[in-house]
């Protein structure tokens, strides 16, 4: 996927996002995500940051976490759910076309993060969304580059395993990746799998996923 469609499509998959939130309940908002510690509004807030912070106070968030990414993160999410209260969704919408690579990252890890995340907030709610085949096959095809392993997916995690996701044919064939043990079954499944969530294990089939199972925590 190009720079510029790899924009254009996070831009839309945030508006989409941000249609999901103006649907939650006060109590959809508060609800465990899939992501930790944090709730649904800590989630949304986390999809806004990269689009509200700018380098300088990440950087100073860095440094008050004495250089710990994720208690950096998790300050920053937590902060911008309580600076923006209810206009977290409305934030997201309006900013939805601004464009943020992370060091070290492409156009498409911002789009990883927005599926991921906006599952981290449906599958606890019993919500579910049909994604483009496209956007789910550059999202594996990011997560499953050697540029992905500190920001989605360890290398280990992706050793012996032959990945097949089932719903991703295009006139390309479906996405393949690996060899070894079949991980097989839907694109989103196997992304949320690969980067870490657990309960997307039971919608898939094949011998690797005892392996990969044993490679996630928590």
């Amino acid at each position: 996927m190009e720079p510029s469609e790899a924009f254009a499509r996070t831009a839309d998959l945030r508006r989409q996002a941000a249609d999901l939130l103006d649907t939650l309940t006060p109590a959809q908002w508060e609800h465990p995500s899939l992501c930790g510690a944090w709730t649904v509004r800590d989630v949304a807030a986390h999809l806004v940051v990269p689009l509200t912070v700018s380098l300088p106070a990440f950087a100073l968030a860095m440094v008050k976490a004495r250089g710990d990414f994720d208690r950096a993160n998790d300050a920053l999410a937590r902060g911008a759910a309580r600076r923006l209260g209810d206009q977290v969704a409305a934030t997201l919408r309006e900013r939805a076309h601004r464009r943020f690579v992370p060091p070290g990252g492409t156009a498409s890890f911002q789009l990883v993060d927005v599926i991921v995340h906006s599952q981290d907030i449906r599958r606890p709610l019993g919500l579910t969304h049909a994604y483009a085949a496209s956007d789910l096959r550059e999202a594996l095809t990011v997560v499953t580059s050697p540029g992905a392993e500190r920001a989605f997916t360890p290398r280990r995690r992706l050793e012996g395993l032959a990945l097949l996701a089932t719903d991703t044919d295009e006139g390309e064939g479906p996405f393949r990746f690996g060899e070894g043990a079949p991980v097989v079954g839907p694109a989103e499944a196997i992304l949320l799998a690969l980067t870490g969530r657990r309960v997307a294990l039971a919608d898939l089939e094949g011998a690797g996923v005892a392996l990969l199972s044993g490679r996630l925590t928590g």
